[in-house]
């Protein structure tokens, strides 16, 4: 290839590797062209072990089934082709030995860095981590135990003005679902949203006692506490979910048992999963720019940026978070 274009086989490289070194104009168009005329394809493999860095990002998530998941996990693999690498996708299930593995897996297979939606605190983790020196970026929540890069939404600030919205409709108070008992007491975006929803009841002057019921984070789970949740004499008449997919199970309660939403009963989720607006009613959630999201992380993981920043504080690219009206807490249109 070298002899067809007429150049050395480090130029050669150099064009195919786009670097270290700058070619000319005229020297990489006759390269490109003798890589044409000869079918060349890159050997991926071979490059990876002369690099020691292949062109993969390995994602980790809690659970791919879940529609926030789903959706953030499409958003990286765009951001990531825009850059030109692929993603590895695994699943932990909420499982520190499921995420150890995909760890070691990804790290094994010399991914160019490793993007962690982890399912909880995990000191394993954060030693498997730390072994092996790696480039770790942890997105939409960040366990106390792992003390990397985070790129992260503004959850307490979203659920404090969801809860705000709900209160502004003139209910005597807002019930929130939150996670189960198992749920983290820190970096966990459920537990924040649990929070948010305390502070602006406190600014309300309104009591939290009593009025915090807990639900695992899928839908169809959520459906059966929520029979009995609505089914009780005293239910709210406004509930504030911590996820979606708890609020899309809330609702398929509430039409199963007759109740009226927003008329009876008025429903707010969080996370703006693509499907709350074409549920019946429409959901009023709390939105984010995961595309940006998604764009921060994938840059993050493949360049030093924050990585130098001292603090944890400084370390951390924090997100706002947006209001979504729809129909579901009483709003027209």
């Amino acid at each position: 290839m070298a002899r067809l274009a007429g150049t050395s086989t480090a130029v050669v490289s150099y064009v195919i590797n786009n670097g270290p070194r700058p070619v000319a104009p005229a020297t990489r168009e006759r390269v490109l062209a003798a890589i044409k005329e000869l079918g060349y394809r890159p050997d991926r493999v071979a490059q990876a072990m002369a690099s020691r860095r292949t062109d993969l990002i390995g994602l980790i998530v809690p659970d791919a089934r879940q529609p926030f998941f789903a959706e953030m996990a499409h958003a990286v693999e765009q951001a990531a082709a825009d850059r030109g690498k692929m993603v590895l996708v695994g699943n932990s299930d909420y499982l520190d030995e499921r995420e150890v593995h995909y760890l070691r897996a990804f790290l094994g297979m010399r991914v160019s860095g490793l993007i962690l939606i982890s399912q909880g605190p995990s000191e394993r983790a954060a030693a498997e981590i730390e072994a092996w020196d790696a480039r770790v970026v942890l997105l939409h929540r960040r366990p106390e135990a792992i003390d990397d890069v985070a790129v992260v939404l503004d959850d307490v600030g979203g659920a404090q003005m969801v809860t705000r919205h709900l209160l502004e409709h003139g209910h005597e108070y807002v019930a929130c679902l939150g996670g189960v008992e198992s749920t983290p007491a820190y970096g966990d975006p459920v537990t924040d949203h649990v929070e948010g929803w305390r502070r602006a009841m406190k600014e309300a002057g309104r009591s939290t006692e009593g009025r915090l019921f807990q639900a695992p984070y899928n839908r169809y789970d959520t459906y059966r506490v929520a029979l009995g949740l609505l089914a009780a004499p005293d239910r709210p008449s406004a509930l504030v979910c911590a996820t979606d997919d708890q609020a899309i199970g809330v609702l398929r309660a509430a039409r199963e048992l007759g109740i009226d939403v927003p008329g009876e009963l008025a429903v707010a989720g969080f996370d703006d999963v693509k499907e709350a607006a074409l549920t019946d009613p429409p959901l009023t959630t709390v939105g984010s720019d995961r595309e940006a999201m998604a764009r921060a992380a994938v840059d993050l993981v493949l360049d030093d940026g924050l990585r130098a920043a001292g603090s944890r504080r400084e370390r951390v690219r924090q997100f706002p978070a947006g209001l979504v009206v729809r129909r579901s807490c009483g709003c027209g249109g």
